[in-house]
């Protein structure tokens, strides 16, 4: 039975090269729309490098945590807004319309991020990018399927979720490249607007979804739209499919209604549609809790956390865990069919707590042995530029480098090297300076360690526990355990529960930094991780291999989680075999 699904993603990628090779319009209508997936892996990658030097431009952002945590998480509240609005504009206006939308709302938020003379302009910024990046995130591959022959359109589908990473790759490649350029992260944030352009030019020679314009009564234009996507002896078929689909949403809306209200009542009086949601939900909202995105908004930070002061360098790090990320997409796909769902997700968990708790051993250690303050080194400096928690301490002789650093001040390092005793003192760009003019390293965000590189290889092992399950699985769980007629409204419930999670972790990452320490942080999240991996086991159930209305007769009839066999009966595999 194992060879079944292999077999069946095989003859799909086949058959997807072939349809590929002799249509090209059929991978130009997905990669242009799969340019909306390559906004959202940029937004998320790009603010990470752009923060390092945002802070350096504007004194009270470096200075106020709680002002980094608004300016990257600003992104993610638009983008709730962006999704809570985008369905609406699916139905109302159109998919093409919807991309088209998103892509000069996004370029409007780049422009003004790349303008903005102050922090809360470029809040602003960051808002409109997030709204645009929402409505691109399920509108996108929303497209591709609608608009993609039935044989390959999981294979297509994937080059949306391929695009985001590719995105997040290439927006380390960005921070990299104007590290060196006056206007530092303006351009960064700023180029963020040519891919939006490059969509909306693209999106203009492309139709609009067939089954969209099928559904608002366009069969003509509906048909002609078919003729380039599909063969000749396919094209009927693809017809009858709609217009029983369309004949059945009519049926669905007379049962359930058609207002929010109506509809949410309906789903959640249905024991199935609820079975559905707490697995759905939760594997959402563990995908956050396990801190992804506190590594993709601020792995840079992370790595200076672990004692690499140099911005290109704590970059180009960064750089690395981004193209595992992309590794581990790859390896989701070649995977989730044969392993499953259910087993990927429960794997990926056990193996991101392990790298959690290893993080969590390698900051603590890092902190417990950072290099002590020289008295005589600091108070040479002058008093102005002398820390002054350190001049105001009863007992100097305790102070450590990490000591220093939660006073809010910073570290010189000795001009005998990194990791001897230094100096403590005030964090200001003219003491900056000063340590500079000596050769001397300046330490503003963590304490040079002989083991921080020991922590960069964690925080890759985790990016590679963390892709091919808990990345890609919950948003596969979330596209097949709800019942036709409830989909639109479940997945949207489960979309916003993602985003919102994601708000709430890249919100206070930065506050928990600072209360609990790097180590304290770390250890936060693998609780989290632990409690989803306990919550996963015992709500979700495995879908591998099963038809929809299978997956709505195991959740009506109640999922054991002790039971790992695959709920076919013997009838229906012997069948199957055959």
């Amino acid at each position: 039975m194992e060879g079944g699904p292999e077999a069946a993603s095989k003859q799909e990628f086949t058959e997807f090269w072939k349809r590929a090779t002799s249509s090209p319009y059929i991978m130009r209508l997905a990669l242009s729309a799969g340019i909306g997936g390559l906004l959202f892996g940029y937004d998320t990658g790009v603010i990470s490098g752009a923060l390092l030097y945002i802070r350096e431009d504007f004194v009270e952002v470096d200075k106020k945590l709680w002002l980094q945590e608004v300016i990257v998480s600003m992104a993610v509240a638009g983008a709730i807004i962006g999704a809570a609005l985008g369905g609406w504009m699916n139905d109302m206006l159109g998919r093409k319309t919807s991309i088209l939308g998103a892509d000069i709302v996004f370029f409007l938020g780049a422009i003004v991020m790349a303008i903005a003379p102050a922090p809360w302009v470029l809040v602003v910024g960051r808002i409109l990018v997030g709204f645009g990046v929402g409505i691109a995130s399920m509108t996108s591959p929303l497209y591709i399927s609608e608009a993609s022959p039935a044989a390959i359109r999981g294979a297509l589908v994937c080059i949306n979720g391929l695009l985001i990473t590719f995105g997040q790759f290439l927006s380390y490649l960005i921070n990299l490249a104007f590290t060196k350029t006056p206007g530092t992260w303006r351009w960064m944030l700023g180029v963020a607007g040519l891919p939006a352009v490059v969509q909306f030019v693209l999106m203009l020679t492309l139709p609009e979804s067939p089954r969209w314009l099928y559904n608002q009564g366009k069969e003509n234009e509906s048909r002609r739209i078919l003729e380039k996507i599909y063969r000749a002896d396919e094209i009927e078929g693809e017809i009858k499919a709609m217009r029983e689909a369309v004949e059945q949403e009519k049926q669905e809306e007379g049962l359930i209604g058609q207002t929010l209200g109506e509809k949410m009542k309906a789903a959640f009086s249905n024991v199935a549609v609820r079975r559905g949601l707490y697995a759905g939900v939760t594997a959402q909202v563990a995908q956050q809790f396990v801190g992804i995105n506190t590594v993709m908004y601020y792995s840079p930070t992370i790595v200076q956390f672990a004692g690499i002061a140099s911005k290109s360098t704590a970059l180009a790090l960064s750089l690395v865990t981004s193209g595992l990320n992309a590794v581990g997409s790859i390896l989701s796909m070649l995977c989730i069919d044969k392993y499953g769902r259910r087993k990927l997700m429960l794997l990926s968990l056990i193996a991101i707590i392990i790298c959690l708790l290893t993080l969590t051993g390698v900051f603590y250690q890092a902190a417990t042995t950072a290099p002590p303050i020289d008295n005589v080194d600091t108070l040479s400096f002058g008093a102005n530029a002398t820390c002054q928690a350190y001049l105001d301490a009863p007992n100097v002789s305790s102070w450590n480098c990490m000591k220093c650093l939660k006073a809010e001040c910073a570290f010189c390092a000795s001009t005998g090297g990194n990791h001897l005793p230094g100096a403590c003192l005030a964090e200001t760009k003219e003491v900056r300076a000063v340590c500079g003019e000596q050769k001397r390293v300046w330490f503003s965000d963590g304490c040079p360690s002989k083991i921080g590189v020991l922590a960069v290889i964690v925080l890759g092992l985790y990016i590679l526990a963390y892709s091919p399950g808990m990345g890609s699985v919950p948003w596969v769980l979330n596209s097949e355990i709800y019942p036709l007629r409830f989909r639109g409204i479940c997945g949207g419930i489960a979309a916003v529960s993602n985003w919102c999670a994601n708000l709430i972790v890249s919100l206070t990452f930065l506050s928990l930094i600072h209360a609990l320490g790097a180590a304290g942080t770390f250890l936060l999240f693998a609780g989290f991780s632990t409690i989803g991996l306990i919550a996963i086991y015992l709500l979700v159930p495995e879908t591998k291999g099963l038809q929809f209305e299978e997956v709505e007769k195991l959740l009506q009839k109640g999922f054991n989680p002790c039971d790992c066999t695959n709920p076919k009966t013997d009838e229906e595999k012997a069948s199957a075999s055959k």
